[in-house]
């Protein structure tokens, strides 16, 4: 099987050069690599494209059959990484919990160990008629969370 380490240290040059991040890279017991990249300023096809050939003429194909795929996560992709966090910031998540329970925010802040987002919510109170408008700011660390995605505008 084909070890995680070489294909990062064939494309670390790369990657750095063009400012691209791995986001995910997976190798299956029969050599299927699925390498997902990003950048804080989007992932252009050339760039899939010239990670895929490095990879292609690092690797002998008499020694290691392999079947490779370079892409970018899809644009309603769960955020994986902390470079991802970064890339987003200021934009609109939703958080999924791990009971299931799901939080619309901003993104505000991060670092290696947890995020806060900013929830704004419509709330009626007691003996009032008009709703009004609660700011909240919430922190959540990485591992209470079962997903974070941004949420799509249109």
């Amino acid at each position: 099987m084909i070890e995680k380490s070489k294909i990062e240290n064939l494309i670390s040059d790369v990657l750095v050069e063009k400012g691209i991040f791995i986001v995910t890279l997976n190798i299956s017991t029969n050599n299927r690599i699925t390498l997902l990249i990003d950048s804080q300023e989007g992932v252009k096809i050339n760039d899939c494209a010239a990670i895929s050939r490095v990879i292609e003429n690092g690797m002998d194909r008499n020694s290691d059959d392999f079947e490779l795929e370079v892409s970018s996560p899809g644009i309603d992709s769960p955020l994986k990484v902390i470079q991802q966090y970064k890339k987003n910031l200021g934009k609109e998540i939703e958080v999924t919990n791990k009971d299931g329970s799901k939080v619309k925010g901003i993104l505000l802040d991060f670092d290696d160990e947890k995020f806060s987002v900013e929830e704004k919510r419509t709330i009626k109170e007691k003996n009032k008629k008009k709703k009004q408008i609660v700011v909240e700011k919430l922190s959540f660390t990485y591992d209470e969370v079962s997903k974070v995605k941004t949420v799509l505008k249109f």
